[in-house]
């Protein structure tokens, strides 16, 4: 069994796992926990009452929060000459087609967003069996499939958050930073939180959301109530 450090078990000893509280309260417990040298991110996971295993009850999407992630993504896009640079200026940091494609399957991957215009998806496709995997392949369910590039770029640069049920059927992505205001880790949670119970499958019966965490990256979890 992993040892826990002198202020995780601190925190552990503060706190009563089981208890839920309301998200204003869960957001300035997490902001209670020690500090760390670095500043922690902050994470919502949604536990919901899906079968991970069926693909008409995957929950996936995308959300850009009202006061974003505390941190830039790179981002590279597949379009067509003439969106090359505006797709730059909007903050992508590779734009093109073929040859965009050619240099990822020599292996670049600095980049952590792609996006795709609709019409590039036929030569992108090829890049499923390296993307895929990583988590990194253009998809319409995801937004960012696109037509609207720059938007898209802007918006992904800028933080967007993307995200999909695990095989335990948990969503979760990070809301912002230790370091935020509590009425912005409340907002951009309460966002996220919201938009996760708008996307219940038809196929799912009984009960959706099922349990909310918060938790910083060194912190205990605490319990949202929903």
């Amino acid at each position: 069994m992993q040892k826990l450090g002198k202020r995780r078990q601190a925190d552990v000893k503060q706190w009563d796992s089981d208890q839920a509280l309301p998200l204003p309260e869960a957001v300035a417990k997490i902001k209670s926990f020690k500090d760390t040298k670095f500043d922690q991110s902050v994470d919502v996971c949604v536990h919901l009452g899906i079968d991970a295993k069926q693909a008409d009850q995957m929950v996936r999407g995308s959300v850009s929060l009202p006061h974003g992630i505390g941190k830039t993504k790179r981002v590279v896009v597949f379009c067509g000459a003439d969106k090359v640079e505006s797709a730059k200026q909007a903050g992508a940091v590779e734009a093109g087609g073929e040859e965009l494609v050619k240099k990822i399957e020599g292996g670049w991957l600095e980049f952590d967003v792609a996006v795709a215009s609709p019409d590039l998806m036929r030569i992108v496709s090829k890049l499923g069996r390296m993307l895929g995997p990583k988590g990194l392949m253009p998809s319409p369910k995801s937004g960012t499939v696109t037509p609207n590039i720059v938007q898209a770029v802007t918006e992904y640069a800028a933080g967007k958050v993307e995200f999909r049920n695990d095989a335990g059927g948990n969503v979760h992505a990070i809301v912002g930073k230790k370091s935020f205001a509590n009425e912005q880790l409340v907002e951009n949670a309460q966002k996220f939180i919201d938009l996760v119970g708008k996307m219940k499958p038809a196929a799912v019966k009984g009960h959706y959301v099922k349990k909310v965490t918060l938790s910083g990256t060194m912190t205990p979890g605490v319990g949202v109530q929903v």
